[in-house]
């Protein structure tokens, strides 16, 4: 093989495969270097050369003494036809898995500082133990501890997943993404909402149960921004691509508050809060609803409440008006800071339906109301998906 030839063929390969020159001529360098040691009297250390710019490789023997210095430095370059039997024979035996090798490497580099970031794949195999996607070079794991419960993952179906660790074995990376986690959520708005990604809207908290219910706290950094309208989009839009991608889960999305009071109250959605009694250490609250919005705010299986706990931080006791008075001794009557901080709009319990003329999503109320989605948020300082369908 002339010099010429080799060149274009160390480019081809490197284009082939994916790594870059220089890397596969290290490649070549330490091959060389290996198939030199393995002929008859070769010296017991040797360097070997390559210029880049016309392929000439050069051999540097040393020989090492008792102290482990090299000594004797002499060149022992191959003729023309020596080494090309050796360049013949390192391709065939060394090449392949060295290369292998550097690949292997390249991909971990590649995935290595890219944990907390999302990636979409194709299902390539699942069973009750894992799921396995396929991002193109590499292929992800997603263990059962990861998935959604219930969540069907068909093969060949496109799936977006979240990188929780990438692990460097002796086959190559193995990246381990999750459904489950809320960091997912924050990257899917990410990728649907323009503001989130440039920093002018902020996800200040997330709580998710998957594959139920999730709850963010949005909050603006420029005064003219709605957070909580970029967000849910024109019609619902956005939030819409989020719900879809995650298969029906119901998402609430609340603006965030430096008051405490105020933040637990809209935390709550979607039901309306009369009044939040906070502890004096900040720590817990007693949040009173009205007796009809009871188990709404609780939620089926304590879902809402223990999801707006954990959002803001703060441990909730939910009351109705009814069990607040009881334990007071007397009727229940909110204190004036509460109203006022409190939506006026007393929504009956209901469902959220999709407007077949507009798309707009509507509020119809069991005493046969209906509330518009924009309404919604101007009352109740808050928009939620809690009955959109997917």
């Amino acid at each position: 093989m002339s010099n010429l030839d080799m060149t274009e063929a160390i480019r081809m390969l490197a284009g082939d495969r994916g790594i870059s020159v220089d890397s596969l001529l290290q490649v070549l360098v330490e091959a060389l270097a290996t198939a030199y040691k393995k002929r008859p009297g070769a010296a017991e250390e040797v360097i070997v050369g390559i210029n880049p710019e016309n392929m000439d490789i050069t051999f540097t023997a040393y020989d090492v003494d008792d102290d482990g210095n090299w000594i004797n430095e002499r060149d022992d370059t191959p003729n023309k036809a020596d080494l090309g039997r050796i360049a013949a024979q390192t391709f065939r035996q060394v090449m392949s898995q060295r290369i292998r090798e550097v690949e292997r490497d390249r991909k971990f580099e590649e995935y290595a500082n890219r944990e907390g970031d999302i990636v979409s794949g194709i299902v390539q195999k699942t069973d009750t133990k894992y799921t396995l996607l396929d991002l193109g070079r590499v292929e992800a794991l997603l263990p059962q501890a990861e998935q959604v419960q219930g969540e069907v993952r068909e093969p060949n179906a496109r799936l977006k997943a979240y990188i929780v660790e990438v692990r460097k074995t002796p086959k190559g990376p193995q990246i381990v993404v999750s459904r489950t986690h809320p960091g997912l959520i924050k990257r899917l708005f990410e990728l649907e909402v323009p503001e989130i990604a440039d920093g002018v809207v902020e996800i200040k908290a997330c709580s998710r149960e998957p594959g139920q219910r999730t709850k963010i706290a949005v909050w603006s950094n420029d005064h003219n921004v709605d957070p909580v309208g970029a967000c849910v989009g024109a019609r619902g839009g956005r939030v819409r691509m989020v719900v879809t991608e995650l298969r029906g889960e119901k998402v609430d999305i609340i603006p965030y508050s430096e008051d405490v009071r105020d933040f637990i109250a809209k935390a709550m959605s979607p039901a309306k809060v009369t009044e939040v009694r906070l502890s004096p250490d900040g720590t817990q609250a007693d949040v009173i609803v009205p007796d009809f919005q009871l188990s709404l705010a609780i939620g089926k299986m304590g879902v809402n409440a223990n999801l707006a706990a954990r959002l803001t931080g703060v441990r909730l006791d939910v009351k109705s008006e009814t069990q607040a008075a009881e334990e007071g001794g007397g009727s229940y009557v909110p204190s004036s800071l509460d109203a006022a901080a409190t939506p006026a709009a007393d929504y009956a319990e209901g469902e959220w339906v999709t407007n077949p003329d507009t798309g707009a999503m509507e509020w119809h109320a069991a005493d046969g109301s209906v509330v518009s989605q924009e309404q919604w948020a101007t009352d109740t300082g808050s928009t939620s998906t809690i009955e959109t369908e997917a």
